[in-house]
């Protein structure tokens, strides 16, 4: 497959005519479907290389995906590179960067909607404290990104920090993720956050920006963390915020040990995610699944099941009918939905991917 791409995405033409930006919620929708491209540019376990990621994108895009997670890891580096140094300044030089860059203006230019994110950033999360060391340094890491970015268009969302963990709470941690201060450290970093994006001014003044639940992202803490309005950035007053929530629950159904016999049931599922969407109306922000999924580590073949492919499609089809967005978990390994080469083209397995598309 041959892919073409340009330098820079038409969505970064300053001299086109000015777009009316659609609301928060309009875009959340309007995102509908996706992926998540994992294990990429957050590890390096798979090719950060764009020629052989632009396959993989055309793959989901043809199949009806509306948008693109891009998990990134910039404080941390693997293979001793990093894309950001201990201050946060960021390398826009930066060899991985430049591919990075490329995938975010292709999959635009193909109409997706791309989310971006600080991915990892575990030492950032494990000794995070509300000080200004730590907030000094994730102002300067997203004016750099928001910056770099600014004449980007609307397509291009900001996904601050994944799936808060260590200091902000955790199951099995430290720091329960009921724990007060771990819930007030949510707050405040996603306030940190927001304001340094807004900040920049420009198209990122109504860019859509997603903060997080503690306790790695689950849904269920939704309401913990944003009991009400006041608890959100700017108290409640920007409007386009969004919240991205994880589920992978039951973990002993869905995580790469679990068993087909621990699934919950679909009314149980369901219910699960029209709470999170009741939660989401009262705070008036729209809701980004941003990861689910079910995973094997050696036993692939009860993913290939119509239990499982229940489990994919009634996340899907419960968002999409409560106006929210989900981007489907594929790392290519124990959640991995495709199969194939750059060369020879992708395929999905388990027949996972059509069934939680189909109508």
């Amino acid at each position: 497959m041959i892919i073409s791409c340009k330098e820079t995405s038409t969505n970064t033409d300053t001299d086109t005519e000015e777009v009316e930006v659609p609301s928060a919620a309009q875009i959340i929708e309007e995102m509908g479907p996706g992926f998540n491209l994992g294990n990429s540019f957050e590890n390096g376990y798979n090719s950060t290389i764009f020629n052989e990621i632009a396959p993989i994108i055309v793959t989901y895009e043809r199949a009806g995906m509306k948008h693109v997670r891009i998990p990134i890891t910039w404080l941390e580096g693997f293979g001793g590179d990093h894309l950001a140094d201990e201050e946060g300044n960021v390398d826009f030089e930066n060899a991985r960067f430049l591919e990075l860059k490329k995938v975010i203006d292709f999959s635009i230019e193909r109409g997706l909607y791309v989310v971006i994110n600080a991915h990892h950033e575990r030492e950032f999360k494990e000794n995070y404290d509300g000080s200004a060391e730590f907030n000094d340094k994730f102002t300067t890491l997203w004016t750099d990104i928001a910056m770099y970015f600014i004449d980007y268009d609307y397509h291009l969302i900001f996904e601050l920090l994944n799936e808060p963990e260590g200091a902000f709470g955790q199951w099995g941690g430290e720091v329960s993720p009921q724990d007060p201060r771990g819930l007030m450290l949510t707050r405040q970093i996603a306030s940190v956050g927001v304001e340094a994006i807004r900040a920049t001014g420009g198209n990122n003044t109504e860019r859509v920006v997603m903060i997080s639940t503690n306790g790695q992202g689950n849904h269920n803490q939704i309401d913990d963390v944003y009991p009400n309005k006041q608890a959100l950035p700017g108290g409640g007053n920007d409007p386009y915020i969004s919240i991205q929530v994880h589920t992978y629950d039951p973990w002993a159904f869905c995580g790469q040990n679990g068993d087909n016999s621990e699934f919950p049931g679909v009314a149980v599922i369901e219910q699960s995610i029209r709470n999170v969407a009741a939660h989401g109306r009262l705070l008036g922000v729209p809701i980004n699944y941003g990861e689910f999924g079910v995973g094997r580590d050696g036993n692939q073949a009860e993913r290939n099941t119509d239990l499982v492919r229940s489990f994919y499609s009634t996340v899907v089809k419960t968002a999409n009918s409560e106006g929210m967005s989900t981007s489907v978990w594929d790392d290519q390994g124990w959640f991995g939905l495709i199969d194939g080469s750059p060369q020879d083209g992708y395929s999905f397995v388990y027949d996972i991917v059509p069934t939680m598309l189909a109508e």
